[in-house]
């Protein structure tokens, strides 16, 4: 992973990829995986998403795989600020630290080093920024990663499409057959939603970009892991 990249864009404030809101996707489609009153979700690579609160609001538990020390230091200072968490218990694992309070777990450091036994039973998925977060070269991998770590879990995925001759990311595009080249071997896919989102994006519309549209996708699992 481009480790030293996304800890100058924390240590920088750079941070267009972090909602001050709660994900609308997330919102709309989450009731749609029928899941327990205590399930587990996992957020690959979250930063301090605000959707984390949320879900714990719901009653879910979380984990969470985040490589910025930053990121994962903030989201708990505002989680015990605005919902009154418990400081979080601090301790190691292999690719760094783990940080825990109440039904919220991040594993801080390299999500490739994680394993399904540190992660535990995953009941969903929720890539909201990781998948397209990473250059083409390390999504194959990262994929791989993900369905070993859930054993192909359900997963609720987000991806952009534009014309990336307009404009570098991250967040990269990721069209229809990435999405199947990765994981139409475990998962049905289907599409729930597609918006252009470009008058949102400031950094993309400054950019010239013709179109940005985010797309939401379900994958269900072909066969129980």
């Amino acid at each position: 992973m481009e480790h030293d990249f996304w800890q100058a864009r924390w240590e920088s404030e750079q941070l267009g990829f972090h909602l001050p809101f709660v994900h609308p996707i997330l919102k709309r489609n989450l009731a749609s995986f029928e899941l327990d009153a205590d399930a587990r979700i996992f957020l690959p690579l979250c930063g301090k998403t605000m959707d984390i609160g949320w879900l714990l609001a719901q009653g879910y538990r979380v984990i969470g795989a985040e490589l910025s020390e930053i990121a994962v230091a903030q989201l708990f200072e505002s989680l015990i600020n605005d919902q009154g968490m418990a400081e979080p218990v601090i301790d190691e694992w292999v690719g760094g630290q783990r940080w825990q309070a109440g039904g919220l777990t991040i594993f801080q450091g390299d999500i490739f080093q994680l394993t399904a036994q540190d992660l535990g039973p995953i009941d969903l998925v929720y890539d909201r920024a990781a998948l397209v977060a990473l250059p083409p070269a390390m999504r194959p991998i990262y994929a791989e990663q993900i369905l070993a770590l859930t054993l192909a879990a359900p997963q609720l995925l987000i991806t952009f499409e534009y014309d990336a001759a307009e404009k570098d990311g991250p967040p990269f595009p990721v069209l229809p057959e990435e999405v199947a080249a990765h994981y139409a071997g475990r998962y049905e896919l289907t599409e729930r939603s597609r918006k252009d989102v470009l008058q949102s994006s400031l950094n993309f519309r400054e950019a010239g970009v013709s179109r940005f549209v985010e797309v939401a996708w379900s994958l269900s699992p072909k066969h129980a892991p």
